[in-house]
């Protein structure tokens, strides 16, 4: 048991990034998980941690044993949680990764409930448009907006969202409204500034049934989505913006959809969560919950 505390340890100061904030999680002392990680060290003969004054990181020999010790202390917790007969029951911190507008609006008032219904669960949401690494951070479960191409995890569709081409009202009574995808380059327009590259997004099409990109020459560049819409909303131009955040105003006329025949294929939604055979009771109890999203977005949208 004294070499598992010893990569409980590591994996903790790994994931908080320092041994304060690890130390504080664990009930103990910095000291105390600084000693255990420098025996672990020693014992693997490889140096894990790169230490400053201020910032613990991993070196590369560090990331490849974090990345197996997510997977081996998670088989522990199901295995001792088996041993007492409570496996069954959710208990232990849930780490989910969510993108910003649809984990506040659609997904946290389901994890809500769940937590209601279980004590002895608790929950940490990181908000984000910005995709992790689920093995690197320890996440135990994500939503993701789009395809999924990591083979290593598992992926389970459970809702969809389509991008929709629109402007408020008072713009197109001054500027008038495009007809064409041609008729664009005429107009101001709103892009969404990608967080993880800085790029602009490309505006997604279909011609003919052909799929096609279109990158406009920004009138004003946002890196948030809600700062998109308000964009969007006051006027300053045309954005393209997934349906379901704009759902009131579309409905109430306060924006306007352009050229629909040209939106583009829906994109899926996927919880993702990484590939191994026994999940923890927390992820099994959490998929239970949010494999109908779509579901109950439906009829949140209905009675909002």
């Amino acid at each position: 048991m004294q070499g598992l505390q010893q990569f409980i340890a590591f994996a903790a100061t790994a994931r908080h990034g320092g041994f304060a904030a690890a130390a504080r999680e664990q009930g103990v002392a910095p000291s105390t998980l600084a000693k255990a990680v420098a025996r672990l060290e020693m014992s693997l003969g490889v140096k894990l941690f790169y230490r400053t004054t201020r910032l613990v990181t991993l070196t590369p020999d560090g990331e490849r044993l974090y990345e197996r010790c997510q997977r081996v202390l998670a088989e522990v917790d199901d295995l001792q949680a088996d041993a007492l007969g409570t496996s069954a029951t959710p208990t232990g911190t849930l780490r989910v990764d969510l993108p910003v507008f649809y984990g506040k609006r659609f997904v946290l008032p389901l994890l809500a409930g769940l937590l209601r219904s279980h004590p002895g669960l608790h929950l940490d949401a990181r908000l984000s448009d910005t995709k992790s690494d689920l093995i690197r951070d320890g996440i135990d479960l994500a939503v993701r907006i789009g395809h999924v191409s990591d083979s290593s995890l598992v992926a389970r569709r459970v809702d969809e969202q389509a991008l929709v081409l629109c402007a408020s009202r008072s713009y197109l009574a001054e500027r008038g409204v495009p007809r064409r995808l041609e008729d664009l380059a005429g107009h101001d327009t709103i892009v969404f500034r990608l967080p993880t590259s800085g790029r602009d997004r490309p505006w997604q099409f279909r011609r003919d049934g052909v799929p096609t990109e279109v990158s406009p020459h920004p009138h004003l560049r946002v890196n948030e989505t809600e700062g998109l819409l308000e964009a969007v909303k006051l006027g300053l131009g045309i954005g393209q913006l997934p349906d379901l955040l704009m759902t009131d105003e579309l409905a109430r006329g306060e924006l306007v959809e352009l050229l629909p025949e040209h939106r583009p294929e829906v994109m899926p939604i996927h919880l993702i969560y990484p590939s191994r055979r026994l999940l923890p009771s927390r992820v099994r109890a959490a998929i239970e919950v949010l494999s109908g999203l779509s579901k109950r977005r439906a009829a949140q949208l209905l009675v909002g």
